[in-house]
């Protein structure tokens, strides 16, 4: 399958601005599994390149310009496109700048020039009631984000809200990459927290819209929970400069078709350069982490 894209532009002037007024919607006859499959597809690929911009870290040009977090977040979809199923942009990064619009506009851009990968919007969101619809109206109506992470430490009422918007998902929290995920997650050893939401989750799992987040820094844990999920897609963070093992991830956490994989890169591939050059580094970034899965899967 290829892509029907343009060719990636590099403009002169990398401090670019650009706008849509376009969202490309997804329809309810498609799932969130087809949307994934769609995007392992169209380039032959299971890297998701993390959307996390720090204005420190940015390139001087973007630094001062008011909408540097998008222009540069841009600037390295167009770099990357070739080579991800995903792009994984963080709420966050964009929040605390008071960047909201900048994140609606990134995905906004990702949906019209590169319509095939799909957008995980990293949120961890958790809540209950009202609160959980606003929230999962925020996801999918506001920032048009494909599949959004969520917490499931409030109960099944928390997912439902996202679960009810056809042609949309959730990536669930399960065995995370952080070093203190074992405190509760991994309790009691029994019967981890990890896997009882492994199992819940392919319960939840009626409309072909739920995967789970489990880390690649765990890559034992990573063969438990694909064990009891089947084929349900898992969102792996911890490759890169969380240290994960790729060759480990994959050999625990690919499915019988050797895909359900996205496989998150941030930092290493967002500030692979910090110069003029940074679109360039970026895209030799991205290329290697895809080839490098590639070799193992």
């Amino acid at each position: 399958m290829v892509c029907p894209v343009g060719s990636p532009f590099r403009p002169d002037n990398v401090t670019y601005f650009i706008t849509f007024s376009i969202i490309r919607a997804v329809t309810p006859s498609t799932s969130m599994l087809e949307r994934l499959q769609t995007g392992w597809a169209c380039n032959d690929s299971l890297l998701c390149v993390g959307l996390d911009p720090i204005r420190g870290r940015l390139p001087e040009v973007f630094r001062q310009s008011p909408s540097g977090l998008k222009d540069f977040c841009c600037a390295i979809v167009e770099a990357c496109a070739p080579y991800v199923c995903a792009f994984k942009p963080q709420a966050a990064h964009f929040g605390a700048e008071g960047a909201e619009d900048q994140l609606a506009e990134v995905i906004a851009f990702i949906h019209q020039r590169y319509p095939d990968i799909p957008v995980i919007l990293d949120a961890k969101r958790g809540d209950i009631g009202a609160t959980a619809e606003l929230y999962a109206k925020e996801a999918f109506e506001r920032y048009r984000a494909d599949i959004v992470t969520v917490n499931p430490y409030l109960g099944p009422e928390s997912l439902n809200p996202y679960l009810g918007y056809p042609g949309r998902g959730v990536a669930v929290l399960c065995r995370t990459s952080n070093p203190d995920s074992g405190w509760l997650q991994g309790y009691p050893e029994d019967e981890p927290v990890y896997l009882r939401v492994a199992r819940a989750a392919v319960d939840w799992n009626t409309n072909d819209n739920v995967m789970l987040v489990a880390g690649a820094t765990y890559p034992r844990e990573l063969a438990r929970i694909r064990e009891v999920v089947g084929q349900l897609p898992l969102l792996i963070p911890g490759i890169g400069a969380q240290g994960g093992d790729l060759q480990a991830a994959l050999l625990a956490g690919l499915d019988q078709k050797g895909r359900g994989l996205v496989i998150n890169a941030s930092r290493s591939v967002l500030y692979a350069a910090d110069d003029e050059q940074f679109a360039d580094a970026a895209e030799t970034a991205a290329k290697d982490a895809r080839d490098a899965i590639r070799a193992h899967a």
